[in-house]
């Protein structure tokens, strides 16, 4: 069970043998609450205007295929959660408990979990503990898995996001011409006048 902070890298990870929704949700709301006791409230005065904060929630579900029906009454939104495509992420004992806590759920397509981060952090974190290993016993693999992870969050490495959005960014940036001597920019290069000379030899 992995759980990715992209912003600043760091990891959190178990493992199991089995990952049924009493072990995996347990232990996501043992660490989603600790994330959340470690992170500044927000400020009283986010939702001084009455309705404010439901508004903040319905954006984040705006173009959503299935829409989860949002509790009646909401706390400020405090945190993303980005999760595969699965049952057991969905039931409402467990939906009801994020929107509780701030937690807004976000569930990759069906077939697109790749467009999960963690996807890319464990094939990383695979490669590290497991090629070149033999391992005997599922409890081997787990206690390299946690020693990768150990060794991992000593120096993190932040994701950033590489999908269409970003390529189309990058693209407009390379059209950008810069300024010599200043931060602007245009969209079109500046002509550069070449000043003609006439050369003739006296005779």
């Amino acid at each position: 069970m992995t759980l990715f902070h992209p912003a600043d890298g760091r990891v959190r990870l178990k493992g199991v043998t089995t990952c049924p929704n009493s072990v995996l949700h347990p232990w996501l709301k043992s660490e989603l609450s600790a994330i959340l006791a470690a992170t500044p409230a927000p400020r009283p005065t986010a939702a001084a205007e009455p309705g404010a904060t439901r508004l903040v929630w319905e954006r984040w579900r705006e173009g959503l295929s299935v829409k989860p029906t949002l509790l009646a009454e909401l706390p400020p939104l405090r945190m993303l959660l980005v999760l595969d495509n699965l049952a057991g992420h969905k039931t409402p004992e467990f939906v009801c408990w994020l929107f509780a806590h701030g937690v807004a759920p976000l569930y990759t397509p069906l077939g697109g979990s790749w467009l999960n981060m963690a996807e890319s952090l464990q094939r990383i974190l695979k490669r590290r503990a497991l090629d070149g290993q033999t391992p005997d016993a599922p409890h081997q693999i787990i206690a390299w898995f946690e020693a990768v992870v150990d060794h991992w969050n000593r120096s993190p490495t932040p994701f950033e996001w590489g999908g269409k959005r970003a390529a189309r960014r990058r693209r407009s940036r390379e059209r950008r011409h810069r300024l010599d001597g200043s931060a602007a920019w245009t969209r079109r290069p500046v002509r550069r006048r070449i000043p003609l000379y006439d050369y003739e030899q006296r005779k």
